[in-house]
């Protein structure tokens, strides 16, 4: 599988590109350049399949050749000494824990294999003599509103290949965020920032552009990067294959918390690639410009909006660009495929209060 800019899909580059890289040099987001079926694949899964080997076998199926299937098991056995589970809430509905990593954020799952992937390719001669990873290295400049800052930290912490750099808005985050993110040190650093989310997410990716450090070898640990995006799919085929014998005709549906539509667009890709799941529902916060969107046919980026959500307060989600361009840049193509709605503070609260 190679990848392309969403701006312009002219210059394929490998994965290993991509995710050193992070973002395209025309300011685009990488995206695969093609759609496998992997439908076949995926009819071929056991129903109890570990997620450490669906993992290894979904990348395989991605990414190699490029990547050996030793240095993939090698990333997979690094990265995941954790799984998520399924808990059923009520008849016929269940939640998908994704909080059995070491930060207790559902963005472990792409953190973990980012670092892993980065610290295992980094030792690699090829990596080494090419423009990823210079020398080697890399520098991680990443933005949070709180899940990603914590998730990263822990993946990448202690890693001797790999300096971060992690932003943050000031008095943003919960305090057990801010201390998951500012107090391991070593080779990662946290600038608290007089801003929200967005401002962060714009002075990361603004140096990613910058002629000035265009020497430097950076990267980003949002979901910009493909290495963050492509294993939050794992997540969701590995629940489908729990999920296919219990749902009506093989109907059901993923309901996902959206903030900068990361994990949304990770299952939307699986779906891409052949997964039958029928349909894909937005969950946002009172940042709703994709609700809106829909709704309108109008994408209106804003200032965010501070909700109890903080980790989802996000006004220009990055990844809307991603999914513009998967559904031709149409609105209707896009409605075909994913629902979105807006939950206030009020219904969230009571809503976690029930399911306690």
């Amino acid at each position: 599988m190679k990848f392309v800019s969403t701006r312009n899909h002219n210059n394929p580059v490998s994965f290993t590109e991509a995710m050193f890289r992070g973002l395209a040099p025309d300011g685009g987001l990488y995206r695969p350049d093609s759609t496998p079926d992997l439908s076949g694949f995926f009819a071929s899964l056991a129903d109890d399949v570990p997620f450490n080997e669906l993992a290894a076998d979904l990348t395989s199926a991605l990414l190699g050749p490029e990547i050996s299937r030793e240095i993939i098991e090698n990333i997979i056995r690094d990265a995941f000494d954790f799984s998520p589970e399924l808990r059923e809430v009520s008849k016929g509905m269940y939640v998908l824990e994704l909080f059995h990593g070491p930060s207790c954020a559902f963005k472990d799952f792409g953190a973990s294999f980012l670092a892993s992937s980065m610290n295992h390719l980094l030792s690699e001669s090829s990596v080494k003599n090419s423009g990823s990873g210079k020398n080697g290295r890399a520098i991680i400049v990443t933005a949070t509103s709180g899940d990603t800052g914590s998730a990263v930290a822990r993946a990448f912490h202690g890693r001797n290949r790999i300096d971060v750099i992690i932003l943050y808005p000031s008095g943003r985050v919960s305090p057990l965020q801010e201390k998951q993110l500012t107090t391991l040190g070593g080779n990662v650093t946290a600038l608290e920032v007089d801003g929200s989310f967005d401002d962060c997410q714009r002075m990361a990716k603004a140096a990613f552009t910058d002629p000035a450090l265009s020497n430097l070898p950076l990267s980003s640990a949002n979901s910009i990067n493909p290495g963050r995006l492509i294993p939050q799919s794992f997540y969701y085929v590995w629940a489908w294959t729990r999920m296919r014998s219990r749902a009506v005709k093989g109907n059901f549906a993923f309901i996902v918390p959206s903030g900068n539509f990361g994990n949304i667009t990770a299952g939307l890709y699986a779906k891409s690639w052949g997964l039958p799941v029928n349909h894909y529902v937005a969950a946002t916060n009172a940042n709703d410009v994709v609700p809106e969107y829909l709704k309108t046919g109008l994408y209106t980026p804003r200032p965010s909006q501070a909700t109890c959500s903080n980790a989802m307060d996000v006004g220009d989600p990055s990844n809307f660009e991603r999914l513009d361009d998967l559904y031709e840049n149409s609105v209707d193509i896009f409605r075909n495929h994913i629902e979105a709605f807006t939950v206030d503070d009020k219904t969230t609260l009571n809503t976690i209060a029930r399911v306690e």
